[in-house]
C-alpha cells in the first residue's frame, strides 16, 4: 500500500513539472490551466464545456459515486448557512442540474408550514425567485427534467438561465444570496466570477462557495491523492465511458488556491466577514463573505 501511495505521489510530481512547459504560443495568448495543462484562455471555457455536456445525464449520480454520498450533506450545509427566507431572490451558478436550488426552495416552503398562521408567506412564496444559472444548456436542460419528476416544473419561483458566471446578465444589487457548487473552479478567471457576484448582490447579501479543495495532514493526503487519480477517473470511465473528463476533474482540484489564497480573494472582491469551513479535513471547504 505504501509502494503505491509513494508510485501515485511521484506521477503527480511528475505532472506539474511537465505542467509547466507549454508552448510559446500559448503562453502569448494568455495561458490558463486546464487540469494540469497549460492552455489558451479562449479554449478553458470550449474545453471545460465539452467535459460537463459529456458528464451531464450523469452528473448526480456520479457525484453520488465519487462522494459515497457525502455531496448530499455539504449541499445540505451550504443551504443551512445560506439560511433561505420566502420573498428572497436568489442566484445559485453553475447550479444546472437543481441540486442546491431545489433544496433551496424546499428549505423556504418548510419555513412557510411552520409559519402558516402568517398570510403574508403565501404572497412572499409567490415572489420568491432561485435563479439557476449555467453556462452548458445539457445540464440546464438535466435540471430542468429533474423539477419536472420533482414537482418543481410548473413552479415559477424557479428561473433557468443560461449564464456565464464572469458576465453576469443580472441587475446590480438585485440578489440576496448568491451560491455556486462545485463550479468556481472552472471558470477561466476567478477574479471575475467573483466580482460579478460581488455586483449582483444586494447590501447585506451572503457569497456561498462550496468547493472540493485542499487536504492537508500528510497521509489523508497521500489516501486522498490515491482515491482521487486512481479510483475517479476509472468510476468515470466505468460509469460514463469517460475517462479524461472526470481526470480533468481531479486536476483541477489540485490546481485550485488553497483555502487561505481563495479567502483572500473573496475579500479583495470587496467581501467583508470572510470565513471558510473545512469538511471532513479539508476534501471540501465552504467560503462565505458577505456585501456591506
Amino acid at each position: 500500500m505504501a509502494t503505491l501511495v509513494r508510485s501515485v505521489a511521484r506521477n503527480l510530481r511528475r505532472n506539474k513539472l511537465s505542467s509547466m512547459y507549454c508552448p510559446a504560443s500559448i503562453l502569448h495568448s494568455h495561458a490558463t490551466s486546464f487540469g494540469f495543462k497549460d492552455v489558451a484562455e479562449e479554449e478553458k471555457s470550449k474545453m471545460v464545456g465539452n467535459v460537463f455536456t459529456s458528464v451531464a445525464s450523469n452528473y448526480d449520480l456520479m457525484n453520488d459515486l465519487m462522494s459515497g454520498g457525502l455531496h448530499r450533506l455539504w449541499k445540505d450545509r451550504l443551504v443551512s448557512k445560506l439560511n433561505p427566507f420566502p420573498g428572497m431572490k436568489h442566484l445559485d451558478v453553475a447550479g444546472g442540474t437543481g441540486d442546491v436550488a431545489f433544496r433551496i426552495l424546499e428549505n423556504i416552503k418548510n419555513v412557510k408550514r411552520r409559519a402558516m398562521q402568517d398570510a403574508l408567506d403565501d404572497d412572499l412564496i409567490e415572489e420568491t425567485r432561485i435563479y439557476v444559472c449555467d453556462i452548458n444548456p445539457n445540464m440546464l436542460r438535466v435540471g430542468k427534467k429533474r423539477a419536472e419528476e420533482r414537482g418543481f416544473g410548473r413552479d415559477k419561483s424557479l428561473v433557468w438561465v443560461e449564464g456565464d458566471a464572469e458576465a453576469l446578465s443580472f441587475e446590480d444589487n438585485s440578489m440576496d444570496g448568491y451560491t455556486i457548487a462545485f463550479g468556481i473552479r472552472n471558470v477561466t478567471h476567478i477574479e471575475k466570477a467573483l466580482s460579478e457576484a460581488y455586483r449582483v448582490l444586494k447590501r447585506g447579501g451572503r457569497f456561498l462557495c462550496l468547493e472540493l479543495s485542499h487536504v492537508d495532514i500528510p497521509i489523508y493526503k497521500d489516501l486522498y491523492d490515491l482515491y482521487s487519480f486512481s479510483v475517479i477517473p476509472a468510476v468515470g470511465e466505468l460509469v460514463t465511458g469517460d475517462r479524461e473528463s472526470y481526470q480533468y476533474l481531479v486536476e483541477s482540484v489540485r490546481r485550485f488556491p488553497p483555502q487561505k489564497q481563495f479567502a483572500k480573494m473573496i475579500a479583495e472582491a470587496g467581501f467583508q466577514k470572510v470565513e471558510y469551513e473545512n469538511l471532513v479535513g479539508g476534501v471540501v471547504a465552504i467560503h462565505s463573505g458577505v456585501k456591506f
